[in-house]
């Protein structure tokens, strides 16, 4: 049994959802390395969230970005965690609707997503910074 874990700190990305597959994928080589396995990505933050989806076409990603503010507005008068900004507490709720953590199969050293998948970095800040991963990948 094989198992390797790092942890990785991607760039500041802006609000919205951003494909990081490739990055994963090129910061975690020891994936290679793996027949029959799993991929897990945690991340290290309460505003920020994981999730698979759309690969190929940039307007799902925009779309879930003008969904979930519709879905958790901004500026709502029933906040009581309002210090941080008006975007924190509405990026804590949807951190917690997609999670913190995602599973990918490995197989023959590769992530073995759907044509159409990808990894996403669900940032919901307006300036959240940095965001750490840790990704553990465990098979034979």
């Amino acid at each position: 049994m094989i198992f390797e874990q790092k942890e990785i700190q991607l760039q500041p990305y802006q609000r919205g959802f951003h494909l990081i597959t490739n990055l994963i994928v090129n910061d975690f080589s020891e994936i290679k390395t793996i027949k029959k396995g799993i991929l897990k990505v945690f991340i290290k933050h309460t505003s920020a969230s994981l999730t698979i989806n759309e690969n190929a076409d940039s307007t799902v990603r925009q779309d879930f970005e003008s969904h979930f503010n519709v879905m958790v507005p901004e500026n709502q008068s029933y906040y009581i965690h309002t210090y941080e900004g008006s975007d924190d507490m509405p990026a804590h709720i949807k951190s917690s609707l997609l999670g913190s953590s995602i599973e990918v199969p490995i197989t023959n050293g590769r992530l073995n997503l759907g044509t159409w998948q990808g990894v996403y970095l669900c940032e919901h800040r307006n300036y959240g910074g940095s965001r750490k991963l840790v990704l553990t990948a465990f098979g034979v």
